[in-house]
């Protein structure tokens, strides 16, 4: 006598729906939403009329669907979320950019001559952590110290390891009692702010640099930017900006002669110097970009002084997909101070968690939804967009 195999309950599950007599509608259904993991489920009705005749044209009701509703994909840009709804977002946001480099999809290929940089502004240091270093191929000691100094809670203040890049210690504190939490979340909080403020600045700056009025700044020159959020392995955003030059009337329109790359690099670094975003408090703090400004120029040849436009469009796509979860902490909101203990995360993931909530009962910041935020580690911002400066 023959042995039926056994099958578990999903595996039973799928068979039954494919003896059903509408499998064939329900399966182009779940192709349409691209490998979704996580589908949205629609439920409603939609009924087109001729607008002249007030003649009912089309009845489309998600309850005559084989399940009862519509399923459409749920478009979450996280990878960690939904892997084929990302993939798409990440290809798009590509293709923008590309496009905006080198033309195609309504962009004049002339553009790829216009003066552009991939800039790139950190946040400030807010204590000592530890992290790769590395030189001509080979990885260097963390932190090396000849006298073995200790910080005023005993520990390190040096590290002498050889952080690998995915090494799990790297852009953790080498000590959490002598990191500025309080300052890290709400430089976090703040970001998306200093990058508004740098926006209005760049231009002011600019029109000062030729000694004209911003009035006729306008009149000249455009400048327009793609920026995507990116998470250092510290839990602080930075962000990559691609900022480009055009004539008064856009992409179609070549810059005048004199909007050079040296020009915009120079407008770039004195206006990020000058934003400063003051943040009343019990302790008050003075929330600026870091030092560390990178600004190169974009070609479309690898080969010169700069980075090459396939190479900045990859970057920006690759980092519009990911969040705070790429550093050690969750993809879902935290809502309360007990779920903290139990959540899979690095300890200096958690202590910013912690420093969320806590600073969310202070009556100084509740215009900042530091508790809805605070599995972002208080960032709350746009994490890609494109528009032009103010």
């Amino acid at each position: 006598m023959r042995e039926v195999p056994s099958f578990s309950s999903d595996v039973l599950a799928a068979m039954r729906r494919a003896a059903m007599p509408d499998f064939g509608r329900w399966q182009r259904m779940v192709y349409a939403t691209g490998g979704c993991a996580q589908p949205v489920r629609l439920h409603g009705e939609r009924i087109t009329v001729d607008a002249g005749t007030g003649e009912v044209l089309d009845v489309y009701r998600t309850a005559d669907e084989p399940t009862g509703f519509l399923l459409t994909a749920c478009g979450n840009r996280r990878a960690s979320r939904c892997p084929a709804c990302s993939a798409t977002y990440k290809d798009d946001t590509y293709h923008l950019i590309i496009s905006g480099l080198r033309g195609g999809k309504g962009v004049p290929e002339d553009v790829s001559a216009h003066p552009r940089v991939f800039a790139t502004f950190t946040a400030p240091s807010f204590g000592v952590v530890h992290g790769h270093r590395e030189k001509d191929g080979k990885t260097l000691p963390c932190r090396p110290r000849r006298d073995l100094p200790v910080c005023e809670h005993g520990r390190p203040e040096g590290c002498g390891a050889r952080h690998d890049r995915d090494d799990p210690q790297v852009g953790q504190p080498l000590c959490v009692s002598c990191y500025d939490y309080e300052g890290a979340v709400l430089w976090n909080a703040h970001a998306g702010r200093l990058w508004r403020e740098f926006t209005k600045t760049v231009p002011s700056v600019f029109a000062r640099l030729l000694g004209i009025s911003r009035t006729d700044l306008r009149s000249m020159l455009r400048l327009s930017y793609a920026k995507v959020a990116e998470y250092q392995a510290r839990g602080l955003v930075h962000f990559h900006a691609v900022i480009r030059l055009d004539g008064p009337d856009g992409p179609a329109d070549h810059p005048p002669d004199w909007a050079t790359v040296p020009l915009l690099d120079e407008a770039i670094r004195q206006a990020a110097r000058q934003v400063v975003i003051p943040v009343q408090g019990e302790r008050p703090v003075s929330l600026r970009w870091g030092d560390q400004l990178d600004v190169r120029p974009v070609y479309v040849s690898a080969d010169l002084d700069g980075v090459s436009d396939r190479r900045v469009a990859s970057y920006v796509a690759k980092y519009a997909t990911k969040g705070a979860e790429s550093v050690g902490t969750v993809d879902r909101p935290v809502r309360h101070m007990w779920e903290v203990r139990n959540l899979d995360v690095t300890e200096h993931a958690r202590r910013m968690i912690y420093t969320c909530l806590l600073l969310d009962d202070l009556p100084e910041y509740r215009d900042l939804p530091l508790r809805q935020w605070s599995h972002m580690l208080g960032y709350r911002g746009h994490f890609s967009d494109l528009a032009r400066f103010s």
